[in-house]
């Protein structure tokens, strides 16, 4: 299992380019509204710029790297992974499929019988 690292405070370098994509990724989504008579491939360019840009940024802070490093750890529990076989999915499959449809035809029952109690009680037809 991967190890887990507690990490310390955001420092004012980290606070500030968190701050800065926030601005960064509101200013192309701004940019997509303010722009309406563009094209709509350009404006969706200034939102996509601005994801990338704000992106860019949280990548040089702490956050970025410790979202670098999950995603390697992930990567590794990842390869750890016992994936089940065609015959086995195909079983768990057809499972599932039987499963599901008799508890269909079971609520479909027990609306009509819901619904026959009901206008029963109710005295309609």
């Amino acid at each position: 299992m991967a190890e887990v690292q507690v990490s310390e405070s955001a420092s004012a370098k980290d606070a500030t380019l968190l701050t800065l994509s926030i601005l960064v990724l509101t200013g192309g989504i701004v940019a997509f509204y303010w722009y309406d008579d563009l094209a709509l491939p350009w404006r969706i360019l200034m939102v996509v710029a601005g994801l990338a840009a704000a992106g860019g940024l949280v990548w040089f802070s702490r956050y970025g790297r410790e979202f670098w490093q999950f995603a390697l750890a992930a990567r590794t529990e990842l390869r750890k992974v016992v994936w089940p076989d065609r015959e086995d999915t195909v079983k768990t499959t057809i499972v599932i499929f039987v499963f599901v449809s008799i508890m269909a035809v079971f609520f479909w029952f027990l609306d009509l019988l819901l619904a026959w109690l009901t206008r029963l009680m109710t005295g309609t037809t």
